[in-house]
């Protein structure tokens, strides 16, 4: 069902809009319309006005805004605007903190992406900062982090990560201790070790730290942390070296210790029992992705049943039912679990569910890429909807990586891009398509890229893909792919790509201007930011195999953006999203100019040939796909040749013999187009090309020797290319083709290269050779003939039905004629076009002496003019000009012509006088 939308209308008067009116006539309704309107003064409103706008536009806007003049640059500088900054998505390098730094005066939370962000974080003077949370870090170093701690002692939440700091030791976490004595809370992720001096130190300078989590890391000594009496909140999650025995022991000597997330580390079910045991301050132990607890819960459930009030979760347990318990007094809900309101009042609750929703993030953004086996029911039955919950967290972190989670967890083969269909529908069925969508709307950029690969993943399917659309979804991401941050416009660029998949979305898309938006990222993002310039060709070459929708890729400049990229990048996956887009353009024929229009665009053709010689397979393929469907206008044809493309294709065919079938079939659909004229036939045929279409055409796979019979079929219409093909063995194999493949174009192609090749004009060429050194192989020219006359006739019989035909021949009602043209039909045959000189070469061999050409030529004209074929019409004409009125009246009524050659000209006469009286009307 068509979704519409209605409109208002407009009409135009005195150089302004006014809205129709449906109460035309109305007394006074023309007199309002016409008032002017008043204008609004930005400047007159207030300035806390105009701080709530600054605070809700992102960075880019809001020092566009500041520029506009002095006041507004007062407002944009104002401590109140400052207080947190988000460099994630931005180049952060001294110099871009050195200009920052004036207005950081009053920064207290700052979000950073790389290690050479963190470098520069002491050039923006924020003395002041009390929150640091960087990930993509896996080259800082000890001296960086130490630098970082020492200029900003008031530090109270570190946090670094998920990529591991392999280059971080003991001696930065030792610094980090000494300067930064306000620490409340510490998470680092993949440090090579934090010894007992290292975690000593935070024990003993950092007496407020009551949250430390060493994520994934070498070695933690289990001890040392036992010192640190503060500590309420502890994760090793991912750490594979702990000595269970002595952390068990010490850590429940901690005597504010309220929760530990033990994740996909080996503990063994008797250390989380002595934790219950022996800790009187433990609430709650996560031990998620654990094997060995799971395995001892598979043999004895029971294992944790008596746990003293304290909470443990496993991939094994109700999660959500299990956290109900933790709300005593209150009536919670399963559903309700994480809803803030539950746990506002109760401050040990609260900062335990805030904990709770970061370290579950954690975990199972861990667990979806290792896309771990046997997580099925897990995921089905609780683990997306826990992801769910955790996209409408009030922590930003927390919404982000749930909905990174997300994106990861459908994907089952990054190669292949396959999305398991369970978890993508259980993510639509759980009303996640709609958060996703809310998240991308949000003002967050990062949140909103983040969102975007979320719904670009879930979409591969199509079930999910169409509720995308259904919810809007495709007007959002052409919205976000017009973003000036490169993140968001690159995930935005690839759900449009995977969306565009669908037939049925390729027109929401064009109406909802993501074409335009699409050509737009290809100008404004430079060669070398792969992401988003494959993702946008991706999308466009999808796209552009709608008819319609390739006229709007014309249309906004998408051949020329297209050409640039083919031109100029670099990147292979790129290049092969913008040869496939070309090739797609160029494939509508008559439909519209697309075709001619990339060939005249200059440079468009060298950079393809270009491509063929590639070293990626897939840019090849591609490459010579765009090739084959430019050769079908004749001046690309022969400006391909003019650029090397006949050397280029013939080198490709050779080097594809043992590529993909794709590569093999478009190498030899290009040679096959450039082919259809006398002067590139010749040069394939001299320049090799005979012999490496042969053995394309013994390929088992219809597609690849279907077209090399194409391309053979072409050149076997020159007599100098007939006698290589003999020579090079080629009549057993069009033979083969002919009499077993499963393809009955393919059979028909090498039929009619087999009626060129012996029709008498090769006879005076195999005199003499191919060459002018007489060095041709010896062949027996008439042992070949007999054996491609025989297969050319059991061909044409297996289209004749002896009854049927015998009561064509007897009746001269139109109908006999008709169910006989029906039958013998074949379709694909269509969409073939032939030339002048090949429709004359057919008209002769209905005078050829031989009985089974003659039923050979008449046939291919039945295929070439059915009422209703692509080129049919365009063939008439060719035979009204050549006279063969008078030929297939005579191959008709011939006493020696056999029953189905008489047939088929009768029914190629009555398609030309169908063709003519259409004409004449």
């Amino acid at each position: 069902m068509t979704r519409r939308v209605r409109r208002r209308t407009c009409r135009e008067r005195e150089g302004r809009v006014v809205r129709s009116s449906s109460r035309a006539g109305s007394a006074g309704v023309e007199d309002e319309e016409d008032a002017p309107a008043a204008e609004l003064d930005w400047k007159a409103l207030p300035g806390d006005t105009m701080l709530q706008l600054f605070a809700r536009l992102n960075y880019r806007d809001r020092a566009s805004m500041a520029a506009a003049c002095q006041a507004w640059r007062a407002l944009g500088s104002s401590p109140c605007l400052w207080s947190e900054l988000d460099l994630r998505a931005h180049r952060c390098d001294r110099e871009v903190a050195s200009s920052l730094a004036e207005r950081c005066g009053s920064l207290r939370r700052l979000r950073l992406r790389g290690h050479e962000a963190v470098e520069a974080v002491p050039g923006l003077r924020a003395r002041g900062l009390r929150e640091v949370v960087a990930d993509g870090c896996r080259g800082l170093t000890d001296a960086t982090l130490a630098v970082l701690a020492a200029r900003h002692e008031d530090l109270e939440h570190l946090q670094i990560g998920p990529d591991p700091l392999e280059r971080i030791s003991s001696d930065a976490l030792r610094q980090v201790a000494l300067c930064c004595s306000r620490l409340r809370r510490l998470r680092l992720s993949g440090l090579r070790e934090a010894d007992a001096g290292a975690v000593g130190a935070l024990a003993r300078y950092c007496p407020l730290l009551e949250d430390v989590a060493f994520l994934d890391c070498g070695t933690v000594d289990e001890a040392a942390l036992a010192g640190i009496h503060s500590l309420r909140f502890l994760s090793v999650a991912g750490c594979r070296s702990l000595k269970w025995a002595t952390a068990s022991t010490s850590w429940t000597q901690l005597p504010s210790l309220i929760a530990i997330d033990v994740s996909r580390t080996d503990v063994p079910t008797n250390a989380i029992s002595r934790l219950i045991t022996n800790s009187k301050t433990l609430k709650l132990i996560c031990a998620l992705n654990c094997i060995s607890v799971e395995e001892e819960l598979v043999q004895d459930p029971s294992v944790f049943r008596n746990t003293k009030g304290k909470l443990v979760l496993t991939i094994k347990s109700h999660i959500f039912k299990s956290i109900t318990t933790m709300f005593s007094g209150v009536d919670v809900k399963e559903h309700e679990v994480f809803n803030q309101c539950n746990w506002r009042h109760n401050s040990i609750a609260g900062d335990t569910m805030t904990w709770l929703e970061w370290i579950l993030s954690q975990s199972l953004l861990r667990i979806a890429e290792s896309n771990a086996q046997g997580m099925d029911e897990f995921w089905l039955q609780q683990g997306t909807a826990l992801l769910l919950r955790l996209l409408k967290s009030s922590q930003e972190d927390v919404q982000e990586r749930a909905a990174t989670a997300l994106a990861t967890f459908v994907v089952m083969d990054d190669e292949s891009a396959n999305v398991d269909p369970a978890r993508s529908e259980a993510v639509m069925q759980n009303g996640g398509i709609r958060m996703l969508l809310d998240l991308a709307r949000c003002s967050r950029e990062s949140a909103q890229s983040e969102a975007a690969k979320a719904i670009a993943n879930l979409s591969v399917n199509t079930k999910v893909a169409k509720a995308v659309a259904d919810e809007g979804g495709i007007t959002i991401l052409t919205s976000l792919a017009k973003s000036m941050n490169r993140l968001v416009a690159e995930e935005a660029a690839g759900g449009l790509w995977n969306l565009s998949v669908g037939e049925d979305h390729k027109a929401a898309i064009a109406v909802s201007g993501g074409i335009k938006a699409l050509v737009d990222l290809i100008y404004r993002w430079p060669a070398g930011t792969d992401g988003v310039l494959e993702r946008a060709a991706g999308a466009l070459a999808n796209l552009a195999a709608d008819d319609k929708c390739s006229l709007e890729v014309a249309k906004a400049g998408g051949v020329h953006a297209l050409i640039t990229l083919a031109r100029s990048c670099k990147l292979e996956g790129v290049l092969e999203q913008a040869a496939r887009a070309l090739a797609n353009l160029a494939a509508h024929g008559d439909n519209n100019d697309n075709n001619a229009a990339v060939g005249q665009e200059a440079g468009a053709l060298e950079a393809l040939v270009q491509l063929t010689g590639s070293q990626n397979e897939g840019v090849r393929q591609e490459a010579a796909g765009a090739l084959w469907n430019l050769s079908f206008d004749d001046r690309n044809r022969e400006a391909i040749a003019a650029v090397g493309g006949v050397e280029a294709l013939v080198s490709l065919v050779q080097q594809c013999l043992n590529g993909s079938e794709g590569l093999q079939e478009r190498a030899a659909g290009a040679l096959w187009g450039l082919s259809v004229s006398e002067a590139n036939s010749i040069a394939i045929g001299q320049g090799g090309g005979v012999a490496p279409l042969l053995t394309l055409a013994r390929s088992e796979v219809e597609d690849v020797h279907e077209t090399a019979a194409g391309a053979l079929w072409n050149l076997a219409f020159y007599s100098g290319n007939a006698l290589r093909i003999v020579e090079e063995g080629g009549v057993p194999v069009l033979v083969s083709i002919c009499s077993t493949s499963g393809s009955k174009m393919a059979r028909f192609m090498s039929a009619l290269a087999l009626a060129y090749m012996f029709d008498g004009r090769m006879d005076e060429v195999a005199l003499v050779g191919t060459s002018s050194d007489s060095s041709s192989k010896s062949v027996n020219v008439e042992g070949a003939r007999r054996i491609a006359f025989k297969h050319i006739e059991t061909f044409v019989l297996t289209f004749s039905d002896p009854q049927m035909f015998s009561v064509a021949a007897t009746s001269s009602a139109p109908a006999a004629l008709s169910q006989v043209a029906e039958v013998v039909f074949i379709h694909e045959a269509g969409h073939l076009r032939c030339s002048g000189a090949e429709i004359g070469r057919f008209v002769a061999m209905l005078r050829n002496p031989s009985p089974i050409l003659r039923a050979c030529a008449a046939f291919a004209l039945l295929q070439f003019t059915i009422p209703g074929g692509r080129h049919a019409v365009h063939h008439a004409g060719l035979l009204q000009k050549a006279g063969a009125g008078r030929v297939l009246r005579a191959a008709a009524a011939a006493t020696t012509a056999s029953i189905e050659a008489k047939i088929f000209a009768r029914i190629v006469l009555r398609n030309l006088e169908h063709h003519q009286s259409g004409m004449s009307t």
